[in-house]
């Protein structure tokens, strides 16, 4: 399985540039609603990074059946059969969805593409087959 993973022995210092790099990626603008990467505080006050875990239960909720598994392991969503409805932007544990605002707009997810792994300074991040 295809999925980005973070190291657990560097700690990430919440310069934003892997939250930047999706965000301008998919939606040209730098808005860390619109990752699908996020940097969240601990309970200690250190950064953490939330990022898609590949669990699928965002298909399972999908009531259009939009969200299918590749032949790598990636959750990918079918804009063509998605209605924007949420429900999988609800249902994602590790709350890493992006819902744009805008009427119509569709939800996007990680697909393991790697662009915040390059933009990662700390070099935390990688993408690897599980």
């Amino acid at each position: 399985m295809k999925k980005l993973v973070v190291s657990k022995t560097d700690p990430c210092k919440a310069c934003l540039s892997c939250v930047r790099a999706c965000s301008e990626a998919f939606y040209k603008e730098f808005d860390p609603d619109l990752s699908c990467i996020r940097i969240i505080a601990k309970p200690d006050g250190e950064p953490k990074v939330q990022n898609c875990i590949m669990c699928g239960k965002c298909a399972r909720t999908c009531p259009e059946g939009a969200i299918t598994q590749n032949a790598k392991g990636v959750y990918m969503i079918d804009k063509r059969k998605c209605v924007g409805c949420g429900e999988c932007v609800k249902a994602c544990p590790m709350q890493v969805m992006a819902m744009p605002k805008a009427e119509g707009a569709k939800p996007s997810k990680c697909i393991a593409c790697g662009l915040c792994a390059k933009a990662c300074p700390m070099g935390i991040l990688s993408v690897e087959e599980k």
